[in-house]
């Protein structure tokens, strides 16, 4: 249990005065002035930049026979074409993950062999990114056509084209089979539970493939500096996993590279892979100039990463009064053609979704299998907007084929305050975890807030009868959901913090703000501990030669790891403060306490400043540095708990579904910065309903992707958007820096499942795969008419 700074925490909650309120952003004016540094507003110690573009393969799967690259190598101001022919062959995971990584060594920079139209085949440098593409455009090359698997269904059958037969490639489970992973649990008897149930309901649903389309592509510049180090500036979520493969990748020690992240344009997961970094860095290395690769749209949609398409079977059993007595969750998942994240992104599938439920019988089991289409990877949610969208969906169907009220059958079922998440143990991350207990669950204030905010009966009864009268039909609809807080066992933050001579203090830390607000969320952590305002936090963070190690931000985990690391970093430093006082103004440290940047007796009326202290410390006598450190590194993961709920309209002659409102109430612990957790749940909400109406990649029967761009690929705008309601339900999680769990995934998981219930209830059909597109929805209506 983590009691060093929130023993009191709840009864001192009016007492907080940086915690829990509504401070600015520490990069908010330079932001809001155009002043923010992104990775291309970096001034560089360079004489010239040099730019780098790839040829992507236009086939699915294809051997590279022949590269005739003389054409390029001709053209004034190409430096050079580089393909397997002369770039050293590393195999390793591009997944920015602890190591040693769960995920195969299938990857190398450049193969002899193409696995998806989009895949590597070679790379110029050049002057000009103009040159640069010219030259690719005259590369000629033969390639020798393969079978491609584009459907998983047909990834394992026998004969199948064996997509990795390379034989360097290490942690595949079965290259002959294409299974990339696999992995099961359970717990208790599930098919004896099936057998001795009086209801068995069993579906299958499936989600497609989606992008993350943040605004800043990937992007990444190079050069080697004074000391013949590889200098990397690149936008990513994890600086030091970067670090570690790009060394590895160019066979270097780690102390050869120092990478720095500036501001960072958007994420959401697909910058936890090392996409441009790797390349950009060995180009360097090979050529010895400084070299910059960004990504257009295209490849952005074509050849970084997705989010994983799944096909989930869920079986559940019931008692006659709604006690669930079995529940299994199969999933089949496609990583497309390398396995970056394959493992743990169907493990929190089953841990998140499955764990929502006390169910002492309990299944799960997900294969992984490789395809000849673009890579899968970690997306905002990591599993849990797949699982979430079966099981929620499911949950309103067993409701409504048992009699049952739906809210009811949740709420009967669903886990609370002192039980233990049974396979939390059995699916960790790529290794067995660690049993997680509940200690707080604000679900039942969730789910009052929501169903107030939809004026849930009334509405369901006066849409009932409304709907016999339109063919604009309305309904209403929620998802409860659980989701996690770190990965217990294996993520790791720490902070440093130092005291300037004016009393205020700059702190440190390897913790990457991807745009979430993480620097000021842990620069009020930081000044609630020091007793001094927020504005005295000066904020470095994300260089991996400056900053201490942190795994990065994945996994919900920055607030509440990388957040108690720079608490036990502050108190370092404020016990140091209280010691020297205790020493200047003659009295026992434990009659002194701090406040408002001051230090004071509570027996005398003595009292010195933090500006004196610091001053007497570094000028006057027996002089040192005021400076804290602290790491941290949990086997908790406190789940946050949510409940969403939507209206919408269906329009029974288009097929067009319209989200009229939108709520949502989060049990996120203590909300450090509340607006921003706002922030972080509307965001959220935003990709949840493009994942549910809208957002799909399509590909043709060669497997090339026929929308990589935002004209054909439908993203929502702020015109689509409903009417928001946000709550913020505060419970106080002792394991967390001041009660604090996570906020910013769980807000992705609901609204598939919410939108999907409220469409059945306005209009009686149940979309079961994902996006619910009006195709879809006039399909099931004359279906439905058909039965009648």
């Amino acid at each position: 249990m983590n009691k060093e700074f929130i023993v009191d925490n709840e009864k001192l909650r009016k007492n907080l005065k940086e915690v829990g309120q509504n401070k600015r952003k520490v990069d908010g004016d330079k932001m809001a002035r155009g002043k923010a540094v992104y990775v291309d507003d970096a001034k560089l110690p360079i004489d010239k930049l040099y730019h780098a573009k790839i040829m992507h393969s236009p086939h699915a799967h294809a051997i590279i026979k022949k590269i005739d690259a003389s054409a390029a190598l001709k053209m004034p101001g190409v430096i050079g074409v580089f393909s397997h022919e002369n770039v050293p062959r590393v195999p390793y995971t591009t997944a920015g993950q602890n190591y040693p990584e769960p995920s195969p060594y299938d990857t190398v920079l450049f193969d002899t062999k193409v696995r998806y139209a989009g895949d590597k085949v070679c790379a110029v440098v050049a002057e000009t990114p103009e040159i640069a593409q010219a030259a690719i455009d005259s590369i000629k090359v033969e390639y020798q056509l393969l079978p491609a698997i584009l459907d998983p269904r047909d990834s394992m059958k026998p004969g199948a084209v064996v997509i990795h037969d390379e034989l360097d490639a290490t942690g595949i489970t079965d290259k002959n089979k294409n299974l990339a992973a696999h992995v099961k649990a359970e717990v208790g008897d599930v098919e004896k539970a099936f057998k001795e149930s009086d209801h068995v309901f069993e579906n299958e649903y499936s989600v497609q493939y989606v992008q993350h389309v943040p605004l800043e592509p990937h992007v990444s510049i190079t050069y080697i500096d004074e000391d013949e180090r590889i200098v990397i500036y690149t936008s990513t979520q994890v600086p030091f996993h970067s670090r570690r493969i790009v060394a590895k990748v160019l066979g270097v020690p780690v102390q050869k590279i120092r990478l720095i992240k500036p501001r960072t344009g958007g994420s959401f997961g697909v910058k936890q892979e090392i996409i441009t970094e790797d390349m950009c860095a060995m180009l360097t290395f090979l050529t010895k100039k400084a070299v910059r690769i960004e990504y257009t749209r295209h490849e952005e949609f074509v050849s970084s990463r997705t989010r994983h398409p799944q096909i989930i079977k869920v079986k559940t059993g019931f008692k006659k009064d709604g006690t669930m007595t079995g529940l299994s969750l199969k999933v089949l998942a496609n990583t497309g053609a390398y396995g970056a994240h394959a493992l743990t992104v169907q493990c929190n599938t089953g841990s998140k979704a499955l764990s929502l439920y006390n169910c002492a019988n309990t299944y799960f089991e997900a294969t992984i299998v490789y395809t000849n289409l673009p890579v899968a990877g970690a997306f905002r949610g990591y599993g849990g907007p797949q699982g979430y969208f079966a099981l929620d969906s499911h949950f309103d169907e067993c409701a409504v084929k048992m009699g049952i009220d739906t809210l009811e059958l949740r709420r009967k079922n669903q886990v609370k305050v002192g039980d233990v998440l049974l396979l939390s143990k059995a699916l960790g991350e790529g290794r067995e975890g660690f049993e997680q207990i509940i200690r707080t669950c604000g679900m039942q204030q969730c789910l009052d807030k929501v169903t107030r905010d939809l004026d849930w009966h009334n509405k369901k009864k006066q849409y009932a009868e409304e709907n016999k009268k339109s063919h604009i039909k309305k309904g209403v609809g929620l998802a409860m959901l659980m989701h996690g807080t770190a990965i217990p066992g294996v993520d790791m933050g720490s902070a440093s913090i130092k005291m300037n001579d004016d009393g205020s203090f700059n702190l440190l830390c390897g913790a990457t703000d991807l745009g979430t607000g993480s620097d000021t969320i842990l620069a009020q952590m930081a000044a609630e501990v020091l007793c001094i305002p927020t504005s005295k936090m000066i904020v470095y963070s994300s260089d991996t030669d400056m900053t201490p190690f942190d795994v990065g931000a994945y996994a919900s985990s920055t607030t509440y790891i990388s957040g108690t690391a720079v608490s036990r970093a502050a108190l370092e430093c404020k016990k140091q403060i209280i010691e020297v006082a205790a020493k200047l103004l003659k009295e026992p440290a434990e009659n002194l306490y701090c406040q408002d940047s001051m230090v004071y007796s509570n027996k005398t009326q003595n009292k010195m400043s933090y500006q004196d202290i610091a001053l007497y410390t570094l000028y006057k006598e027996d002089q040192f540095q005021i400076i804290g450190t602290g790491s941290y590194i949990s086997y908790d993961s406190p789940p946050p708990f949510a409940v969403q709920g939507c209206e919408v309209e269906v329009d029974t002659q288009t097929g067009k579904v319209r989200v009229t409102k939108f709520s949502s109430a989060v049990d996120c612990g203590m909300p450090i910065n509340p607006v921003m957790a706002e922030g972080q749940i509307e965001g959220g909400v935003h990709m949840g309903l493009g994942y549910a109406l809208t957002e799909e990649m399509k590909f043709d029967s060669k497997g090339v992707t026929l929308n990589p761009n935002f004209l054909d690929y439908k993203i929502f705008s702020t015109l689509d958007m409903p009417e928001m309601t946000t709550h913020l339900i505060e419970t106080y999680e002792p394991t967390g820096p001041f009660g604090a769990k996570s906020v910013a995934e769980i807000p992705l998981d609901g609204p598939a499942p919410a939108v999907a219930n409220a469409v059945f209830d306005a209009c009686g059909i149940r979309i079961k795969d994902l996006p619910l597109t009006p195709e879809k929805i006039l399909f099931a209506l004359m279906e439905k008419e058909q039965k009648k």
